[in-house]
């Protein structure tokens, strides 16, 4: 017979990228807060913008930060949130992704993201990106191995006007193809007729490489997002009554939930031959459509790190380049009925526009390459 685990804590700790609230490892949630501040380190100043540009959604999401800390008091559950803003580097992005550090964003230019190199790109994503998500992944695998694997609820906040249009959501449940806690939670909120509840609104949940995407999506863990709407949770009052909203919607919710950790091929509960019980994981294996997903996602990303390998090169050696990439995803998006135009494939491949690339990367070919490129005439480019 398995005795029975006592409850094990997580200690609440600070870093440089991310801060985590401590909480009950079977609390069955564990809180995100990708976007929690608006803070910047000493070293970035302002990114510079003016003081009032970073009290706007842009920098943070209003609010969020006050639930989280309100709900992981109440439910007892562990938290991890962001300490500085999204506008230094975008936590809720994967590390390829072309909006991970913004340069543009909601018609203010940030100066200090302007000129980055792809070094600076790479410090702030080992300096503040990866700590942030390799918290997360040792506070989700800490509560998987309680023997109860908790769901994720990541917390977020909307602008209540969005390019002069007001938005209707009180609070707006997001989820990509999962619905088992995003239903549930629908249904809660839903109770009370005075509010506007949106189901995948004014976003769909599903971005491939974000917060959820690489923590819950693994250990096939219930997860959502959800965003209250900042003109309702920007005072104390506010995020008081949200989260105690909140909480006692997903209280019940918690409970009725099986929540026992699972093996992946016969879903019972997981036995234990020792008074540790072994968690593994409910991932089913990736298809080749994924893996070979996955490997272009890295080759996307090396290219994008190696800007000083010219596309010459390329075609000199291989025989293809990055703008063979973009022809190619140009060409095979028509087939899939979906077409795509040649600047929009090339900015998918390059991380930004084509020119741009161009303008801040590429050389003027030595009479060499030249001459190489000459002779074996690559037919693809």
């Amino acid at each position: 017979m398995v005795k029975s685990k006592s409850t094990t804590s997580i200690a609440t700790q600070t870093a440089a990228g991310y801060r985590v609230l401590g909480g009950r490892s079977d609390a069955g949630i564990v809180l995100l807060c990708d976007h929690a501040s608006n803070a910047l380190p000493a070293e970035f100043g302002t990114l510079g913008l003016a003081n009032s540009e970073l009290q706007r959604h842009i920098a943070y999401d209003i609010g969020a930060a006050a639930i989280t800390e309100h709900l992981s008091r109440m439910l007892g559950a562990p938290a991890v949130l962001s300490r500085y803003s999204r506008l230094l580097i975008d936590i809720n992005r994967g590390d390829d992704d072309p909006t991970l550090i913004m340069r543009l964003s909601d018609g203010a230019v940030i100066p200090g993201n302007a000129q980055l190199t792809t070094v600076e790109r790479r410090q702030r994503i080992n300096t503040y990106w990866k700590p942030y998500h390799d918290a997360v992944a040792r506070v989700v695998a800490n509560c998987r191995a309680s023997g109860r694997a908790p769901v994720i609820f990541s917390v977020h906040s909307m602008t209540n006007v969005w390019k002069g249009v007001p938005r209707p959501w009180h609070v707006s449940i997001l989820w990509s193809d999962d619905d088992r806690l995003a239903a549930a939670l629908l249904d809660g909120f839903r109770a009370d007729d005075a509010l506007v509840v949106g189901d995948n609104q004014p976003y769909h949940g599903s971005l491939e490489g974000d917060t959820l995407w690489q923590h819950a999506r693994p250990h096939n863990l219930r997860s959502v997002t959800i965003e209250y709407r900042q003109d309702l949770v920007g005072t104390v009052d506010g995020q008081r009554h949200w989260a105690c909203v909140t909480a006692a919607i997903l209280e019940p919710i918690l409970s009725s939930f099986d929540l026992r950790a699972r093996t992946p091929g016969d879903q019972r509960a997981v036995a234990a031959a020792t008074d540790q019980e072994q968690i593994m994981s409910t991932s089913p294996a990736p298809t080749r459509t994924e893996l070979e997903a996955a490997v272009y996602r890295r080759l996307v990303a090396h290219l994008r790190e190696r800007p000083d390998v010219q596309n010459i090169d390329l075609m000199n050696l291989a025989g293809f380049c990055r703008n063979c990439l973009g022809n190619w995803m140009q060409e095979e998006s028509a087939r899939q009925g979906v077409p795509m135009s040649k600047d929009a494939a090339r900015e998918a491949v390059y991380g930004m526009p084509y020119e741009q690339w161009r303008s801040k990367h590429q050389t003027a070919a030595t009479a060499e390459q030249q001459a190489a490129f000459d002779t074996n005439k690559p037919h693809d480019h």
